[in-house]
């Protein structure tokens, strides 16, 4: 498995679908990113299974 990886989703303001960059060493993670399209701050609830599988839970900073 590789240390990072790459995800799509969809921003929960502007729904235009952007990649982030994953840090795969850690099993799971909480982290704010900024949308790269509207710049509004997207909370990303993070987890990496043991067989890989990244799972990935955007939403407002406010929801």
């Amino acid at each position: 498995m590789h240390s990072t990886d790459s995800v799509w989703i969809h921003c929960p303001y502007c729904g235009e679908r952007i990649e982030i960059v994953v840090d795969c060493s850690e099993a799971s993670q909480e982290y704010i990113e900024d949308c790269e399209v509207c710049c509004r701050p997207i909370v990303l609830s993070i987890s990496v299974n043991s067989d890989g599988r990244i799972d990935v839970d955007a939403r407002g900073e406010n929801d």
